[in-house]
């Protein structure tokens, strides 16, 4: 069953136009009053966040006006669908937190009725085999402004077509020598209106009908009447297929009555700066090694956006927040990120890691002594508690927070000076130690016993303060810090070959970082933690307890920005 995922609140929410001409439709009692929206992916590739858009308006709409969503798989090109994809479809939305029920469909399910469907149109005159190569048929189409001309097949007898698609479907034919059209208009306005293909001829092996077909129906001729069959009302895509909408009813007119037909609606679809959408780049930045597979952090993918932390709750408040609109948008990834810190912000635990360590002694305090001091897991939430973590004579703070001579205004660790240490005491550098290379090695420090909480000098201020870890007690762990997979804002309108794009510095391995022992004991699948000072990081999937690995999923700040204007 799908996760439940708390957005928003729904209350007084402004209906968006889609919405709105659903509310009107249910209003005037179309279809009966009833609402059926679908979701339909094709099996051939993992979904990215741009489907995820789909996915909360398909199945949004049905949950906000009491109707029901279908999810139906688009497995008419079994060339390059997969059950693998399937299987990830679905996982991904329930993970988004919507469910279909027993709603589940595939387009091969209607393969019967719609060569049923294509037989009659032959018989009716209204459809003719067309044995011209897909070149010839593309330059035969005409312009925009230019009618196409017709094809030299397109007189043959309804006898004659349905003896040659008969035998197309009995693997008589070679791939590619001949495909069914539809007998429309080659002068319409509509490019979509000039005899489109319904069926071509593929002799590859289907994933649920194995061998049985050897013709297979394109998109513009399976999905509307896929929709009928289904009882689908309201058929949500994205503005791209507004051209095709005039061939959708089309071809719907064939089956649909006065009682019920379905009604194509668009609205547009999610573009992202620093990010490609494409399915056939996505594929072929796995395909090429470039990234670890579809569930790669640095993806738009819905499982890379998981595996990288980011919450369901996250995608879609970023989504509410970005809308629904009849135009196309270019949106910034950081309102993405945004949405992302907030919510992590929210719900992840904070914990103590080092990145890179430098090693700092307490010489005033006991050497044999551990203390065991009270950190808080999430001050936005008290409810969450707290848990101890060790403090000792010797622990790490990070290399950076250390300058031997430091500018005006730096208030970390420096000679002389003092800061304190988070959950701990005020301490106060006294020396260094240094390699033959002058590499500091170890710094010494005092510190002031009456500044824990709850002492007397408790309420001293220092304006520095440093996250850290026990020497003894740190374990090791290995961190992948991951950026925007390419360098250019917007990678579609850029002319050059995507490869050349691609930010090198994507992915960042630091090995040896020191966590606390409390991430290290709870650092589950799915957990999110706060490393203090930090960001936000994760558990990857390959991460065992004996070899901790930490994605981050975003930063504490948005510094992308700042260094792109630099």
């Amino acid at each position: 069953m799908a996760e439940k995922v708390e957005t928003e609140s729904e209350e007084k929410k402004p209906m968006n136009f889609i919405e709105e001409i659903v509310y009107e439709d249910l209003k005037a009692g179309k279809n009966g009053g009833r609402l059926n929206t679908r979701f339909p992916p094709e099996p051939n590739g993992y979904l990215h966040i741009g489907h995820a858009k789909a996915i909360c308006m398909d199945f949004g709409v049905a949950e906000r006006f009491g109707g029901t969503c279908n999810l139906r798989f688009d497995d008419t090109n079994p060339v390059k669908e997969n059950v693998e994809y399937v299987d990830s479809i679905r996982e991904d939305i329930h993970w988004l937190g919507f469910d279909w029920g027993d709603r589940e469909y595939y387009a091969s399910d209607y393969f019967p009725q719609l060569f049923e469907l294509a037989v009659r149109l032959i018989k009716e005159g209204k459809a003719y085999v067309d044995d011209q190569t897909s070149e010839e048929i593309a330059k035969q189409k005409g312009t925009p402004t230019v009618a196409g001309t017709e094809s030299p097949y397109r007189n043959r007898t309804p006898e004659e077509n349905l003896d040659l698609f008969l035998r197309m479907n009995e693997g008589e034919f070679e791939e590619g020598s001949r495909v069914l059209r539809a007998k429309i208009d080659m002068a319409s306005s509509n490019m979509h209106f000039r005899d489109p293909i319904m069926y071509r001829i593929i002799k590859h092996p289907h994933h649920r009908t194995g061998t049985k077909w050897k013709v297979y129906p394109m998109y513009d001729f399976a999905h509307g009447q896929s929709d009928f069959f289904e009882g689908v009302t309201h058929s949500i895509c994205t503005l791209e297929f507004v051209p095709h909408r005039p061939l959708y009813d089309y071809f719907v007119d064939e089956l649909a009555d006065s009682s019920y037909r379905p009604r194509q609606l668009e609205f547009n679809r999610l573009n992202l700066t620093y990010t490609v959408m494409s399915k056939r780049k996505l594929l072929q930045l796995v395909n090429e090694g470039l990234v670890a597979g579809w569930d790669d952090p640095r993806m738009p993918t819905i499982s890379g956006m998981r595996r990288r932390g980011f919450t369901a709750k996250s995608i879609r408040n970023f989504i509410d927040s970005i809308g629904y609109t009849k135009f196309e948008a270019l949106n910034s990834i950081s309102l993405l990120e945004h949405a992302v810190r907030e919510d992590l912000n929210a719900i992840a635990t904070r914990g103590m890691a080092v990145m890179n360590p430098v090693k700092v002694i307490i010489t005033n305090y006991p050497e044999s002594q551990v203390e065991m001091v009270e950190m808080e897991n999430n001050p936005e939430n008290p409810a969450e508690g707290t848990h101890k973590m060790p403090f000792t004579r010797e622990i790490y703070i990070e290399r950076e927070d250390f300058m031997e001579n430091p500018p005006k205004k730096y208030f970390r660790l420096a000679p002389d000076a003092e800061v304190r240490l988070k959950g701990a005491y005020i301490i106060k550098c006294t020396g260094v130690k240094k390699d033959d290379e002058g590499n500091i090695e170890e710094i010494y420090c005092t510190y002031d016993p009456d500044t824990r909480s709850g002492l007397p000098g408790a309420s001293r201020k220092v304006k520095g303060t440093l996250h850290w870890v026990s020497v003894a007690h740190a374990i090791d762990a290995e961190a992948r810090l991951y950026d925007r997979l390419f360098e250019v804002e917007n990678v579609a309108a850029d002319e050059r070959d995507f490869h050349e794009m691609l930010n090198p510095n994507s992915l960042k391995i630091v090995k040896g970082i020191k966590v606390e022992p409390f991430i290290a004991e709870n650092a589950t699948k799915g957990a999110h933690f706060q490393f203090q000072r930090i960001g936000y990081f994760t558990p990857d999937y390959d991460s065992t307890p004996e070899h901790l690995i930490f994605n981050r999923s975003i930063g504490l700040k948005d510094s992308w920005e700042k260094e792109q204007k630099k």
